[in-house]
């Protein structure tokens, strides 16, 4: 039964909770930098167009990005010299950039979910995975994110997602390989824009 479900939610105490100090957004971005992805900060939409094509432009790669069909990213302005494929992904395809959820203070991780705007191969399948992330969308801890979820999306999707650095093993002499099971770079764009 749903409704007993949620309920059982609600009344469930939450455990303990690792204690951190200081704001989300710092605490966030010092967790993503710790797992070895980049992160910028960005106040508009139009600063954070123009720092997808200088992300693309510091790693050497071509101007040729595909895009998740989502909103947000519709209502960037795209330089014109960017490449902007509005498609699935395919083979060959090096850069991709999404947009999270929510994003994770604690871990500095990136919830995706899937749906029509946010394809899930897109988060798997470049070398280069650049995310879109509203600074509002900032939450402390993983259980908030499930709470989040709840409350915004109501069922679960199909895929969720977290992802916290580039793609990363050990699993081979016991020597880190970036890239093993997704991106080789991670860059998040942080946006201050309130009107996402």
């Amino acid at each position: 039964d749903v409704e007993a479900a949620a309920e059982r939610l609600e009344r469930r105490p939450r455990g303990p909770l690792p204690a951190w100090e200081g704001p989300l957004e710092e605490r966030f971005c010092e967790r993503v930098q710790a797992a070895e992805g980049s992160l910028s900060r960005v106040a508009s939409r139009a600063a954070a167009a123009v720092d997808v094509l200088d992300y693309l432009d510091r790693q050497g790669l071509s101007r040729d990005l595909v895009a998740a069909p989502h909103s947000l990213l519709a209502r960037l302005p795209w330089p014109q010299e960017l490449r902007l494929h509005r498609r699935a992904v395919q083979d060959g395809d090096l850069a991709g950039i999404t947009v999270a959820f929510a994003g994770i203070a604690e871990t500095g991780s990136l919830l995706l979910l899937s749906g029509p705007e946010t394809p899930t191969p897109l988060n798997f399948l470049v070398d280069d995975l650049i995310c879109l992330l509203p600074a509002a969308r900032l939450l402390p801890y993983p259980e908030d994110a499930w709470d989040l979820i709840r409350s915004e999306v109501g069922s679960l999707p199909r895929a969720v997602n977290l992802i916290t650095g580039p793609s990363r093993t050990a699993d081979v002499e016991q020597t880190i390989q970036l890239g093993a099971h997704g991106p080789r770079r991670l860059h998040v764009i942080l946006l201050q824009d309130s009107e996402g």
